[in-house]
């Protein structure tokens, strides 16, 4: 059941999703050579509870940190670790901070250093199909519409989706109905209404779109050992179009 959202309850989320937007970039401002994903998980933490709010993740289905923190070719779902952080590597940041009964979520995929021409591209086209499902997200519009906006984006540059995994819906809950998939064809799925707050979040890879899980139940990777690159947003639906709930201030 898609859950619609009212003016107060999406002022709410616009809170939380502030200190999620406020954690990505506290993330992005630490990340360094040298330094473990378990210790910019700890920034992570730092941040949402001296903001006042709980990390969405920790606890979560028995996740044991604040972040998912993926490297290279982990494509999401990292666990912090002793992992070290070394210059050219991508980072995918995954965030969600709940505050007043309301979860906000939002990704980004960092560049250490100098990194790669394929990963530039990579990171460029993930973020920017991002945007371009966003710019179409109005009442009236599918599911499906951003879906294809996304897969349109990235296949027409030589990247592959993950099909695996997917955006959703954001409110009380991380995870709400509907489902928001980065692929599928324009003009099917549910139909976008105002009040409807959802996380788009393309999973693009460098290589084939296959991934696996590995033992630990959380940790996945691409199939074939290449990059992947992770960006995602909450979104309110509005009567003027979408508005960004994780945008940095």
């Amino acid at each position: 059941m898609i859950i619609v959202k009212s003016a107060k309850e999406i002022e709410k989320m616009r809170v939380a999703g502030r200190i999620t937007a406020g954690a990505l970039a506290a993330a992005g401002e630490a990340i360094r050579p040298g330094m473990t994903t378990r210790e910019l998980d700890k920034v992570i933490h730092h941040y949402i509870t001296s903001h006042g709010a709980k990390p969405s993740f920790l606890g979560y289905a028995g996740f044991p940190a604040s972040a998912c923190i993926s490297v290279n070719d982990t494509v999401i779902h990292g666990i912090p670790s002793n992992e070290k952080i070394h210059e050219g590597d991508i980072v995918s940041v995954d965030v969600g901070a709940y505050i007043d009964g309301y979860h906000g979520d939002s990704a980004k995929t960092f560049a250490v250093g100098e990194i790669s021409d394929d990963a530039k591209r990579l990171l460029a086209s993930t973020e920017e199909s991002l945007y371009e499902a966003i710019k179409i997200a109005k009442p009236g519009m599918r599911i499906g519409d951003l879906s294809a906006a996304i897969a349109e984006y990235n296949e027409s540059r030589g990247f592959s989706v993950v099909r695996q995994f997917v955006g959703h819906g954001v409110g009380r809950d991380l995870h709400e109905d509907p489902e928001v998939p980065n692929f599928g064809k324009a003009g099917h799925g549910p139909r976008l209404v105002a009040g409807m707050v959802i996380a788009v979040e393309p999973m693009i890879n460098l290589g084939k779109p296959q991934v696996k899980v590995l033992s630990d139940g959380w940790t996945t990777k691409t199939a074939d050992g290449s990059l992947s690159a992770h960006f995602e947003h909450t979104i309110a639906i509005t009567s003027e179009g979408a508005v960004i709930l994780t945008k940095p201030e």
